[in-house]
């Protein structure tokens, strides 16, 4: 009877429970999506409607973040924005994505003098300030949300260029490649069916981290003019229009600023509950 119940507890099922934390995280990205797909549902007033009798209205039942200098509503600038700033996020992370996993992929798999220079590619991006990168971007291709994606995408690349090159080499040397070569298994098939699926699984909880600290770094470049420019209702650019009346109307900063910084927690933790679920999956 011992033996049976201990092999019946050894073979039954393993249940995961899903986290408040989890949960949370994506209702808050589910909203955020809801807010960029259709604004028109959650804006209580006409983002573009100005009334300067209404002018620097601090946060009331009316005007739930306050209103601007020119009297629009700056909760409904927020939401009407949502799409834009994702679109930012999303493009930059899924940008630098796509140039960790070519370098990445070529300093793990190449030759020695390929991988070589592939290497110090990355390290010198790595050393290039993204800053720096921003004000070169602008000064050549203007100031525009694609400056920004391509500014932050590079930026970001090479931190993510390094994690790909250590998952490549993981499953490169991993024993289940050692048998698909054993059993005769091209180059390319193990490479198709082994090596790049198992490195490119993790990218998908680093895309939507990504995501998030894409648009904290957006928005602190629009915050100091190298973003896009108001009267967008990009937060960036929100947070740009309210720097000049920080010290009289700061819910134009603070109010911004605090959904960004949501948007960043709620797709951070999001990302790291996926990383961790997949990390359970290989070990299972």
């Amino acid at each position: 009877m011992t033996d049976l119940r201990q092999q019946a507890v050894a073979t039954a099922p393993v249940r995961r429970h899903v986290s408040a934390g989890f949960v949370a995280s994506a209702i808050t990205l589910g909203l955020f999506v809801v807010a960029a797909v259709a604004p028109n549902a959650l804006t209580p007033h006409d983002p573009f409607a100005m009334d300067f009798t209404q002018a620097l209205q601090s946060p009331s039942l009316v005007h739930w973040f306050g209103t601007d200098e020119s009297g629009r509503d700056l909760f409904s600038r927020v939401i009407y924005g949502t799409r834009e700033s994702l679109a930012i996020g999303a493009g930059a992370a899924g940008l630098a994505i796509l140039v960790a996993l070519v370098l990445g992929s070529v300093a793990a798999l190449a030759g020695r003098i390929p991988a070589g220079i592939v290497n110090r590619v990355i390290e010198v991006l790595f050393a290039f300030p993204t800053l720096l990168l921003a004000l070169l971007l602008v000064s050549i291709l203007g100031s525009s949300p694609l400056t920004l994606v391509i500014a932050v995408g590079l930026g970001s690349a090479p931190g993510y260029a390094r994690m790909v090159r250590g998952q490549v080499l993981s499953s490169k040397n991993s024993g289940y490649v050692e048998a698909a070569r054993a059993l005769g298994h091209s180059r390319s098939t193990i490479l198709r069916q082994h090596i790049l699926p198992n490195a490119l699984r993790p990218l998908i909880a680093i895309f939507t981290m990504g995501v998030g600290q894409s648009i904290v770094w957006a928005s602190g470049m629009a915050f100091i003019g190298l973003g896009v420019a108001p009267p967008s209702p990009e937060w960036g650019a929100l947070l740009d229009a309210g720097r000049a009346y920080i010290t009289q109307a700061s819910w134009l900063t603070v109010l911004p600023g605090f959904v960004i910084v949501v948007l960043a927690l709620a797709a951070t933790t999001l990302g790291k509950h996926i990383q961790s679920f997949l990390e359970k999956g290989e070990k299972a």
